[in-house]
């Protein structure tokens, strides 16, 4: 069993140093590394970290909560506000949605059981409630450390930490009124709690919660250094059923310092009562925080920088504080936890970890533990293996032995497929590929169609483009491991589906765009932020394609293509249109280093010869987007990707494609860096000649011998040596010959594409003239209509009827796939007039899209709803002549979790001029002021006895401003109306 005693955490630390002692034989460290750490970089701005006591890879963060809720809410901490409500037990690093707080304890100075932001009483005292006023100035924070001064009480507080238990201590202004509040509601929505006395001393209980985690379970045992009276709150009191919160009032006559022991466990109180025993037992506070700050020094140590600045020096071994906040260990000391399906699970021979945020992270902050957490890494996979056996599927973004459904991709597959050919197999893999291929074998999100197709349709799926391009990445990891393992099917099958991003890529524009009916989405913004991408638009998703970048080149036109796309990505102009995104942020251009997608960009100058360009913009990037400060990151840290990137590239190199075991050369920010390795060994990174202006490298060494490649093997890196660089202050040719540059490159299994409809309208009037196109150069292509046999396309025809067509293309006797597409021809008497705008983003096919028969499905991302913000719908359809109408029906859709609203009311007018518009059966009120978490088509119905109009208009009138219970009325947030279909007849 796995229990971590006093004795054996000792022994291991001993061990540790004397270990580390050897390895950090060839770096200096001026004075000890955790003095660099910044907690509070990030804290403010969109950072999203909290500043808190916690353990490299914990399972608590021990931290401040001076807000409920909000984007800029997540950790619980921002670094603008002024009040604490408290100190909870967990919390999470970087991320974009909300969850933890869980335990929350406030020393304070009065029985009280309101947090202060209930002002609804009339009582004043009450209507304070326990929070307080706190300054920056009077606040301290150090990896396992934090302090602060709570102004409105004069209460000194102090928190510390150990991997699963953690301690307050308090100091109170006298020995009266020694208060600490225990709050199980805070924040998430309870959705059971307890509190059970022990004895004068020592309290247990549970706390269960909704949140992004639907079913998150967190224990606890409590013990305090003085005995206290308590008075337990009334679950009836506060409308949840067993939701609690306790005053506990201190018994301290002397007026000692308070401190009170806290063990967490999501298994059970014992296990709890286990972690607070075997971490922390009888040890002081100043004990466990010595052992703490020991094994943050011990972390860091992991790579040793030296340099003279000391704001760049802040920002790396911040960077390395955060980058090991996250996975977080959720196991308790005798191994048991709580897997996927919420039972009861043992370890054995691993530990289990939680938090894997792998859109993010599989980017480069797995790539950086493959070098410095190998051990870490094997863990990492069997949790993964594990929650595959538990929960039925690998991790996507896990939370608390929940499946968040947040995010896009099979991320999990590359982190395993990138250790594995890296040499790091501390598990089963077969056992790994069979995950591996589970996950890219489901149905859902999109993979149906992916499969069927080797592209996501618009109208089958959101956020198609980015869903394509990371599947095809993701595929491309698996083909690389199975050929590694002599799995020859699987190897031809995934290099096949790797080379899908083709099918995405629009010639003309040079863009990756939606198909939308086998035709590109239009209008075609590249700066629209809509739901063909994940978090992005065009600019910021055409070059993610990192596992063929000499095939993506060759699409574009060759090399001066991709060089002249990527000029014009940074110098674009830094705005997005369509959906404001919040996570596009850190903009360079339409660069976009607030968010992932954008992060290996600068470093695809190496693959076209020109790594100045590529020097540069590291640079700029290093020095303006990362500062010492609380905004100090330019977008959500993402459980540690913002922070590994920053690492990475201060050194030197960035991982562009995990899993091809390169490491691609950009430029220093540091005198030196040496990586002190589990093996023993080192790898040290030198500049000579650096400054500010000296960014460009003009010769390099490895291990004492020229070298002259823009990138480095991650066998290079393991073996040990040094990696030495001489700077100047101008562009130079080093690493420019074609031998000399990095190339990814899928050689084998090369696909047809499928024909695309280049022009055409697939809902047209009277005809459309149709063209055909493929991105295979030399490809024969061939066409079907309505089933009949297919003929070769030589030249564009045209439907003037409904029709369904089908192609195909074909080179060298290998055959695309097929695709079928449906032509709808619109009644030509019919048009329609709209007097309001749409927003393009949600277009549904452009002006006819209400008369064209498609109809809308209960997923509003498919775009096939059209979609108004800005103002009502009013259309007018006219019917080219006086006809007998009976009914007018028009569609409505709400999703209020995406702010789509019904429209409060709806009317129909009927013309026969165009003028003069009367009433058709009456006002239409449709009911939206009611929560639910329904998605809903909703039909207004309008019955005519039969008369003759040749014009109808349609008025829906949207909510506008948001009801006080949805999460955006704080904001000021405004519904959106989406409407399709209006049928007459």
């Amino acid at each position: 069993m796995r229990y971590t005693t006093t004795l054996i955490f000792c022994l291991f630390l001993l061990l540790t140093n004397c270990k580390n002692k050897d390895n950090t034989t060839s770096a200096t460290k001026d004075k000890s590394l955790i003095s660099y750490v910044n907690p509070f970089i990030g804290t403010g701005g969109h950072g999203h970290t909290y500043p808190g006591a916690t353990m490299p890879f914990g399972m608590m963060q021990l931290s401040p909560d001076t807000r409920f809720d909000g984007w800029d809410g997540c950790s619980g901490y921002h670094y603008s506000d002024n009040e604490i409500y408290g100190f909870s037990h967990t919390h999470l690093s970087g991320t974009g949605v909300s969850d933890y707080g869980d335990i929350l304890i406030m020393p304070t100075n009065s029985q009280t059981f309101n947090n202060g932001a209930n002002t609804s009483s009339s009582s004043a005292q009450v209507e304070k409630g326990y929070k307080s006023k706190f300054s920056h100035a009077n606040e301290v924070a150090e990896p396992g450390f934090y302090k602060v001064h709570l102004d409105d009480t004069n209460i000194d507080v102090e928190l510390t930490v150990s991997k699963r238990s953690g301690i307050h201590k308090y100091k109170f202004p006298s020995n009266a009124n020694q208060f600490a509040i225990v709050d199980l509601m805070h924040r998430d929505k309870v959705l059971d709690a307890k509190i059970e006395k022990v004895s004068e001393t020592e309290i247990v209980g549970y706390r269960f919660s909704d949140a992004w985690a639907k079913d998150q379970r967190l224990y606890f045992v409590i013990k305090t250094s003085h005995p206290f009276n308590d008075v337990l709150q009334s679950p009836s009191k506060t409308g949840i059923p067993g939701a609690q919160k306790i005053a506990l009032n201190f018994r301290n006559p002397n007026n000692d310092p308070v401190y009170i022991k806290v063990g967490i466990s999501a298994v059970d109180i014992e296990g709890a009562r286990k972690n607070l025993k075997g971490e922390i037992g009888e040890q002081t506070f100043e004990q466990v925080k010595k052992t703490a700050q020991d094994f943050w020094e011990k972390q860091l140590e992991k790579i040793v920088i030296e340099s003279d600045n000391i704001n760049n020096k802040t920002n790396f071994y911040s960077s390395m504080y955060h980058v090991a906040l996250a996975p977080n260990l959720y196991q308790d000391v005798d191994g048991r936890y709580r897997g996927m399906d919420l039972e009861i699970h043992k370890s054995k021979n691993f530990d289990y970890y939680t938090v894997f945020s792998l859109w993010d992270t599989y980017r480069a902050t797995h790539p950086l533990y493959t070098i410095i957490e190998q051990n870490k890494t094997n863990d990492f996979i069997n949790t993964f293996l594990a929650k595959y056996d538990e929960g039925g599927i690998m991790p996507i973004w896990d939370l608390s032995a929940n499946y968040t459904g947040c995010m896009i991709g099979y991320h999990a597959v590359p982190v395993i497929a990138d250790a594995y050919l890296k040499g790091i197999r501390g598990y089963d893999e077969n056992k790994a590929m069979e995950a591996m291929l589970h996950s890219a074998t489901r149905d859902k999100l999109g993979l149906k169609s992916y499969k069927e197709f080797g592209f996501i349709p618009v109208e089958k799926e959101s956020e198609s483009v980015s869903k394509t391009l990371e599947y095809a990445y993701d595929d491309w990891t698996i083909a690389e491991m199975a050929k590694a393992m002599n799995k020859n099917e699987a190897y031809k099958e995934y290099t096949k589906r790797a080379q899908n991003y083709k099918n995405v890529f629009d010639p003309e524009t040079q863009f990756m765009r939606g198909r939308f009916r086998n035709t590109w989405f239009t209008p075609f913004d590249p700066y629209e932020v809509n739901f063909n991408y994940t978090e992005a638009n065009a600019w910021q998703y055409s070059f993610y394609v990192p596992q063929d970048i000499s095939g993506f080149t060759n699409l574009l036109g060759g090399k001066d293509k991709l060089e002249a796309n990527l000029d014009k990505l940074f110098v674009a102009k830094g705005e997005t249109s369509g959906r404001h995104q919040v996570d596009i942020t850190g903009l360079i251009g339409q660069y976009a280093h607030g968010n992932e997608p954008s992060h290996h960009m600068a470093y695809l100058y190496n693959f076209v010869n020109k790594p100045h360009k590529t020097q540069e913009k590291v640079h700029q990037i290093l020095t303006e987007l990362y500062t010492n400060t609380p905004d100090g990151i330019s977008g959500n840290e993402d459980c540690g990707q913002m922070s590994a990137w920053y690492i990475f590239s201060s050194i030197g190199f960035y991982p562009v494609t995990p899993g091809s075991n390169q490491y691609i050369i950009g430029t220093p920010l540091f005198n030196k860096a040496t990586f002190n390795l589990e093996s023993g060994k080192t790898f040290t990174v030198s500049a000579e000649n650096l400054s500010d202006t000296n960014i460009y490298i003009a010769s390099a060494t490895l291990n004492e011998k020229p070298y002259n490649q823009s990138y480095i093997s991650h066998e290079n890196i393991m073996n040990g040596g040094t990696l030495h660089f001489k700077m100047k202050g101008s562009p130079t040719n080093w690493a420019t010959k074609d031998h000399e540059v990095p190339e990814t490159k899928i050689e084998d299994h090369i696909i047809i594409t499928p024909p695309f409809i280049s022009k055409g309208e697939t809902a047209f009037k009277s005809e459309t003239r149709v063209e055909l196109q493929s991105n295979t150069k030399d490809a024969s292509i061939y066409y079907s209509e309505n089933n009949s046999d297919f003929k070769t396309y030589d030249k564009p025809f045209t439907l003037s009827e409904a029709v369904t067509l089908k192609v195909y293309s074909e080179l060298n006797g290998t055959k695309s796939k097929t695709i079928t597409t449906s032509f709808f021809k619109i009644d030509p008497n019919l048009s329609i007039k709209l007097d309001s705008e749409y927003a393009n983003q949600y277009n549904a096919g452009g002006n006819n899209a209400l008369i064209d028969g498609i109809m809308g499905t209960q997923d509003f991302r498919t775009g096939t709803w059209q979609g108004y913000f800005d103002s009502d719908l009013i259309a007018t359809v006219d019917l080219g002549s006086s006809k007998s109408v009976n009914f007018i029906k028009v569609n409505f859709l709400q999703d209020q979790r995406s702010w789509i609203f019904y429209p409060t009311e709806v009317s129909c007018l009927g013309s026969n001029d165009g003028i003069n518009f009367s009433i058709i059966d009456g006002l239409i009120k449709m009911s939206n002021s009611t929560a639910s978490e329904a998605i809903e088509i909703k039909t207004a119905y309008f019955k005519q006895i039969p008369k003759k109009y040749r014009f109808i208009k349609v008025i829906a009138q949207k909510l506008g401003q948001l009801p006080k219970w949805h999460l955006g009325y704080k904001d000021n947030g405004r519904s959106w109306l989406f409407v399709d279909e209006i049928i007459i007849k």
